[in-house]
């Protein structure tokens, strides 16, 4: 381990309190002068390191850097070996998850990082990634068939608001089909991609890519009325951990389809009248799409929407080339 990550893992460790250089270099082993360097480039990279004369340091709160180290002390024991992969930059968590899958990765493999900058929505859109976010992917072994597949999104979104809920006590709604909002703004997206055995048309695996704004800090302006985020005073990497774990939880028991229930209490579209647009689009589907107006009448059992149009006409809606506006 390198002795920055050793240093970070010490603060964390004793979050609140501070470590005298002297106290961190005999716990390390170094040098004083290792253990100042160390804290030097973490505080380059963002980490909130305060110094005090005869006190020493301390790792403020709510950090926006997670290292594989505090990732793994935050995860509960059970998936604490996991394969993690750490990252300050990535193109994309989603593309490097699917290389390790198609490489043999095992299930429950994390890739993570601060910022992305080829990040990928829905229907091959771009996602836009600024840095200091938590944009993390998921590699899923499914041993269930292609139309249980359809819920792992449904799930995630669960997983993402009842994490946001319970490690920054914030109210989170699902907007569906894979869109997170608290206080009426896009805060997290979700996109789950799956890679398929060409010969035999099983899904070999899948990822979940989760991307969740922790704050709006270089977003184009013309975005702000409708994203937000997700701020305040908590760990990144207790909330990157909360996410993981719920995901995995809930995948093992996908079959039962009991999360249902908690996305349909977080609905933001159940009962409302929302417009519908079919197909593909470059940008914004309002602008390039007709819209149809329905009332959404219900979320069934595998995370479709029924919807009634105005003509009285009735529909069930999977995701594929569909979105919905409020």
């Amino acid at each position: 381990m390198a002795i920055k990550d050793s240093v970070l893992t010490a603060l964390t460790v004793n979050s609140g309190s501070f470590l005298s250089g002297e106290e961190l270099s005999k716990q390390l082993n170094v040098s004083r002068t290792a253990v100042w360097k160390a804290i030097k480039a973490l505080r380059e990279e963002g980490y909130p390191i305060e110094a005090v004369t005869n006190k020493g340091y301390v790792l403020k709160s709510g950090s926006g850097s997670i290292t594989e180290e505090e990732l793994r002390l935050s995860l509960p024991a059970r998936y604490r070996q996991n394969q993690l992969q750490v990252f300050d930059t990535i193109d994309s968590t989603n593309i490097r998850a699917k290389q390790l899958a198609l490489e043999g990765a095992s299930h429950g493999t994390v890739i993570i990082s601060r910022q992305q900058t080829s990040g990928r929505g829905r229907l091959g859109r771009s996602f836009f990634s600024p840095r200091d976010g938590i944009y993390l992917s998921i590699i899923i072994r499914p041993d269930f068939d292609l139309s249980r597949s359809v819920l792992v999104t449904s799930a995630a979104a669960v997983a993402v608001a009842g994490s946001i809920e319970k490690v920054c006590g914030l109210e989170a709604g699902i907007k569906w089909v894979n869109d997170v909002y608290v206080n009426g703004k896009k805060v997290c997206g979700i996109l789950t991609e799956g890679i398929t055995d060409f010969e035999t048309g099983q899904i070999e695996s899948l990822v979940i890519g989760i991307g969740v704004n922790t704050n709006i800090n270089g977003f184009p302006e013309e975005l702000l009325d409708t994203v937000g985020a997700v701020e305040g005073d908590y760990s990144h990497a207790d909330l990157a951990a909360s996410i993981i774990t719920s995901t995995l939880d809930l995948v093992e028991t996908i079959e039962d389809k009991s999360f249902i229930s908690y996305y349909k209490k977080k609905s933001l579209v159940l009962g409302k009248t929302v417009k519908v647009f079919k197909g593909v689009y470059k940008s914004l589907p309002e602008e390039e799409l007709e819209a149809r107006p329905a009332k959404v009448l219900d979320i069934d059992e595998n995370g479709c929407l029924q919807v009634m149009y105005t003509d009285g006409t009735r529909e069930t809606l999977s995701s594929g080339e569909i979105s919905i506006r409020l």
